[in-house]
This record gives C-alpha cells, structure tokens and sequence, in this order.
C-alpha cells in the first residue's frame, strides 16, 4: 500500500514538474522574440497605431488611456468642470480665459479633443482667427516635432492656433518620447533643450533615470511666451522660466525682473502670473525624486505578459495601480497607502481653499479702492502683493499631486501665499480708510460657475454658440484634409521591415 502510494504522488510530483518546465520554456520562446520588427518607422512618423505594428504591447496598454472611469480625491481621468466644483476660480482669473473654461485634463488620448472643445481656444472659423497661438498646440500631439522639423520651430509657433488644426490630429504617444530607429527616449521639445542651456546645464549629460522623468517634463511644466526674442519678435516663442532655478521664488523674480504678465486682473488690474502646470519643478523637492525615483516608475511600472516584462503605457494616477506603483516599495496595504495620499492631499487643500478665499477679496477690494479714485501709485504696492500671492496659490493649485509628490514644498509655498495674500489686504483696508471708506466690502452671489461668470461679465451663451458653429463648419474640414494627407504616408513612409 506504501508503494502504491509513494508511486502515485512521484507520478503526480512529475507531472506537475512536467508543467512548470513546459511553462517556463514556453514563457522563455516568448521573450526570446519579443520584438521582431513588422514595419520600418519613418523619422517624423505621428501615428501611434504604426509605432504599435512593432511594439504592440506598449501600444495596446497605451490605448487604455482612454478610459475615463477612475475617479481620485483630486484627479483620475473623468472630466470634471473645475469652475463649478469651485466658482471662486472665476474671479480669481476673471479676464482670463480660465475664467471661461476649465476642466479636469483627461488621458492622454484626449489631447487633441480635448483642445478642440474648451472655450479657451474660441470658434476661429478660419486661419488667422481665434484668440490663441499656434504655440498652445506645442504639447498635445507627435504632429508638433513633426511639423517642427518640416517647417521650422518659430515658423510652429508662429500664427494662430486654427492655422495649424488640419496639421495637429494624432493625439500625444510613441513619437513624443522615443527614437525611431533605436527606441530610446528622446527630448522632442525644444523649449525644455533651451531650458537646461539657461540654467548651464548640458541635457545630454543625463542619466537613463533621469530622462524617464524628463520626457514628461517636456510638458508637465511652468512655461510662458516670449515675444521678445532678439530675430523672433512678435513670435509666441514657448520658454520654461528655469535661467533663475526651478522654486517658486525663482521664477517669481525671472518673471518680475523682466515685467512679464500673463493678462491684467478684469477687476483689481494687477498684472498677473497664471502658473500652467510645475508638476517636473515641484516633484524635484519631494522625497521620491531625492530617493531616485522617475515619473515613468509610478506613472508607468513596469508589468509582464507572457514572459515578457515592459513598460506600462496606460499613463495614469498610481493610485489606480496601486499593486505595481506602490507595493513594489512600501509594504503597507493598498488601503493604507491610498488614505495616507488622501489626508496629504486634503490637509493641503484646505489651506488652499483659506489662501484662495483671501484672494477674492483681494481682488474685489482693490477694484473698490479703483472705483473710488485710488492713483496707479497708491495700487502698485497691492497689486504686486496679489501677483505673488495669487502665483503661490495657482502654483500650488495647477502642479497637479503636488500635495503627493511634495507636500512639504506646497504647504511652504501656499503659507508663503497667505502670509502675502494677508499683507495685500491690509494695505487694501489702509487705502480704503484713507479714501473714505470704512466698510467692509460686498461680495458678490458668487455661488454657482455662472453667477461668477456673468458678475466678470463674460458672454458665456456666445462663447458656446461660437464654437458650437466652430466644431460644424471648420472642424470637419480639419480632420479630411489630416486624413487625405495622411492617406499618402503609407506609400511614402512606411515600408515592410521585410523589404
């Protein structure tokens, strides 16, 4: 009976063993010929459905970008109308074209759609006209190196933003980041080039790590439009305001010591900064960027497939992956890390909402003392006050998981904000005083995003039917002459690896 016994569990041990061997050689056939190349990549090829003729992988994971279900504590991929979450935005930017549109960004397969359906970018009904320039398109789509190299990077950023629509369609992927020829990543993006030269640094010099962070700072950065450029003037020539360094202070006075503004305030007419996007320059002061850490390792670990292991081109917030973003480091449970995010993001947040509420005030305080004959050198002082402060808060506001990737740093910055904000509102009460005004100012029903908007005077029912007629007529014109040319790139650039 031993035997019998000892013979059937050798037998089942065996077969077993039989498995795991057939498994693990399987497993090694299909890492051994990962990549077997189907089609040659042309260099300025923007479609990413060709790109993923090779790399199928990292294209498939890519497309999933698309998905719009994951909702966070402050993000995820779902649209979201910022202005109505919090209609105090709109005075904050009123005379600004934030004040009449601002939604939550979703994946990167949106870019384009995106663009084309804000009210930021108007109803152009043809080139030449619309309120934007060309430049707004620099981050959205492998079309912008493309076209970068074909006519030129200050012929790309010249004109207006409907000049280029029928030229920028593919939505952000392959080409923005990588080689062609040998995969690697590369900086496609002149301006973030231009940049580390300001600073004296030589971008080639960097490290592999580094430059899966700096692929995405590309975009995900502080920039503005410089129209001063000696032999470019009048251009909207794209720059990262770095020369100084990277805090906030910094760009502050690159910003200051040239008199630059983004627009002047409807209401108090302080000369304002509106902060785009440091997520690159704030992550650098926090822990993860000091222990090594790259953008590309959370936003996009790594994963494997059949034996296979690649990056993971479904960009998205780790707190959606949190098994592959997070544990692969900190032991604690999913639930665990996702509430430490959350009181982080929540404890900045409310601080936010103080400095933003101070703000308000501010603004409408000052257009008062305006109202009441108040002189251009009575304002300059408080004005400045509302620019810096009104820059911490918006720096704090728009570098998106700041409160994750450096809470430290956004809760210096938004202190900083108030402390500024707080001083600007003195000096208001002292004006208001000294012009015979001694009550507290009234605030406006600024409770829902359109009462806040009709109170700045926008013409929102306008707006909408503008680009309305703009997505009927023009659009579509657009997206057959992108097709018709694209139609040609087959036979041109694209030919069998085989061949």
């Amino acid at each position: 009976m031993k035997n019998k016994i000892l013979f059937s569990v050798t037998i089942i041990v065996v077969f077993l063993l039989g498995l795991l061997a057939s498994s693990i050689i399987n497993r090694k056939s299909e890492a051994k010929y990962k990549y077997v190349p189907k089609v040659i990549i042309a260099e300025n090829e923007p479609r990413n459905e060709i790109w993923g003729q090779n790399f199928p992988k990292e294209y498939q994971s890519s497309l999933r970008t698309a998905d719009t279900s994951y909702v966070s504590y402050q993000g995820g991929s779902q649209m979201r109308d910022m202005l109505e979450e919090d209609p105090r935005l709109v005075i904050l930017w009123a005379g600004y074209g934030f004040s009449k549109d601002y939604n939550q960004g979703r994946g990167h397969a949106y870019a384009i759609e995106d663009i084309h359906n804000t009210l930021r970018t108007g109803g152009p009904k043809g080139e030449g006209d619309g309120p934007m320039p060309a430049t707004c398109w620099t981050c959205k789509s492998p079309d912008v190196p493309r076209l970068m190299n074909e006519k030129g990077i200050t012929e790309f950023y010249s004109g207006k933003w409907a000049d280029k629509g029928a030229e920028v369609v593919n939505s952000i992927g392959c080409a923005d980041c990588h080689d062609p020829e040998n995969m690697k990543l590369r900086i496609t993006r002149p301006a973030l080039v231009e940049a580390f030269d300001a600073m004296g640094k030589d971008i080639n010099q960097v490290t592999h790590n580094e430059m899966r962070s700096l692929v995405c700072a590309q975009c995900h950065v502080e920039y503005y439009f410089n129209k001063n450029i000696p032999g470019k003037e009048g251009v909207p020539y794209l720059v990262f305001p770095w020369e100084n360094g990277m805090t906030v202070e910094d760009m502050e006075s690159y910003y200051d010591d040239i008199e630059f503004s983004d627009w002047t305030h409807a209401l108090s007419k302080a000369p304002m900064l509106k902060a785009q996007h440091p997520g690159y320059e704030i992550f650098t002061t926090g822990v993860h960027a000091d222990r090594g850490v790259s953008c590309a390792d959370c936003h996009m670990p790594y994963k494997s497939e059949g034996g296979q292991k690649f990056t993971d081109h479904h960009i998205q917030s780790p707190l959606n992956n949190v098994s592959n973003a997070c544990q692969v480091c900190h032991r604690e449970e999913s639930t665990k890390l996702i509430a430490n995010v959350y009181e982080r993001q929540q404890k900045a947040h409310e601080n936010r909402l103080h400095l933003e509420d101070l703000l308000v005030k501010a603004h409408l305080e000052a257009k008062k003392c305006w109202d009441l004959g108040a002189t251009e050198d009575q304002m300059d002082a408080i004005l400045t006050d509302i620019r810096h402060a009104q820059w911490r808060w918006d720096y704090s506001a728009a570098s998106h998981g700041g409160s994750f990737h450096s809470p430290v740093e956004t809760a210096r910055v938004i202190g900083g904000g108030i402390v500024v904000a707080q001083e600007a509102r003195i000096k208001l009460a002292r004006l208001l005083s000294a012009l015979g005004y001694n009550e507290p100012i009234e605030m406006p029903d600024i409770s829902t995003k359109e009462k806040a908007q009709e109170f700045i005077g926008l013409d929102i029912e306008t707006l909408k039917a503008q680009k309305a007629e703009f997505k009927k007529t023009l659009l579509p014109k657009w997206l057959e002459e992108a097709k018709q040319r694209e139609a040609g790139y087959d036979s041109k650039k694209v030919a069998s690896a085989s061949n």
